[in-house]
């Protein structure tokens, strides 16, 4: 089960099938896919201004549903390939900063789900990995770019070989995510950096969301990356927003975004 909220700016989106460690079938991504949706036309109309994605219960996502799954005629093309990629792309491409609070399992399309998110804080408790070496599988969902762009080719390597685990404290330290903390205070504390965040400049946000995936995905070297970075500046001080933060500087008062 998929949820929606929307309160003060900020839609939360829950994976709410805790029994299952909140494992996504073909179903489940369609309604994720759908939230995503939703929020993202919030978004346009100015209702929404930040997005934080959580997993209800022990688990964030403990990956793919495999409980109904028969491996004759599974077909991994379709569900990768077919409903995942695109939703994680959906998912990279919101109009708007993305949060998640990720804790226990975190693996497969769960991993995959975090890799499309601006910003993921865990809990110290959580889970990374590859444990497909026990069902004659392999690391999907984005794991092998991600773990091999981060860790390097022998740490990934031993991952996916011999199905260890890194806790949340381990995968921050080796700068896999942004932030690792006491899973009780794990989901008070990012709703509380969100509700800042949906407060702020939303239209320079996402100019940076834009160039980072830039440099990311296009290799940029440090002069092009400022090239994009002054056409993004000169597009912004047209902006109400940089009006507005340069007058409260000014006045040496608290800025008040329209977002």
């Amino acid at each position: 089960m998929i949820s929606l909220s929307i309160a003060d700016g900020v839609a939360e989106v829950v994976l709410d099938a805790p029994h299952k460690l909140n494992s996504l079938d073909e179903q489940a991504l369609a309604d994720l896919s759908r939230a995503y949706d939703d929020a993202a036309d919030a978004a346009s109309r100015g209702e929404v201004r930040a997005l934080l994605l959580r997993g209800e219960g022990r688990a964030f996502c403990a990956g793919r549903d495999i409980a109904g799954v028969t491996p004759e005629s599974d077909d991994a093309q379709a569900y990768l390939g077919g409903l995942v990629q695109p939703l994680l792309k959906k998912m990279s491409a919101f109009p708007a900063p993305t949060f998640a609070a990720a804790q226990g399992a975190c693996l497969g399309v769960g991993l995959g789900l975090l890799l499309a998110t601006d910003v993921v804080y865990v809990a110290d408790n959580a889970k990374f990995g590859s444990p497909f070496a026990k069902l004659g599988a392999t690391l999907d969902s984005g794991g092998h770019w991600y773990f091999t762009e981060r860790l390097g080719m022998h740490r990934t390597l031993d991952l996916i070989y011999t199905a260890e685990l890194m806790s949340g404290t381990e995968a921050v330290a080796q700068g896999l995510f942004s932030r690792a903390m006491p899973a009780a205070e794990l989901l008070a504390n990012t709703r509380a950096i969100v509700a800042t965040v949906a407060t702020g400049a939303t239209g320079a946000f996402t100019a940076s969301k834009e160039l980072v995936a830039h440099i990311r995905d296009q290799r940029l070297g440090l002069w092009e990356a400022m090239e994009e970075e002054n056409a993004e500046q000169a597009r912004l001080c047209k902006s109400e927003d940089y009006a507005e933060g340069f007058r409260a500087f000014q006045e040496k008062r608290t800025p008040v975004f329209k977002g």
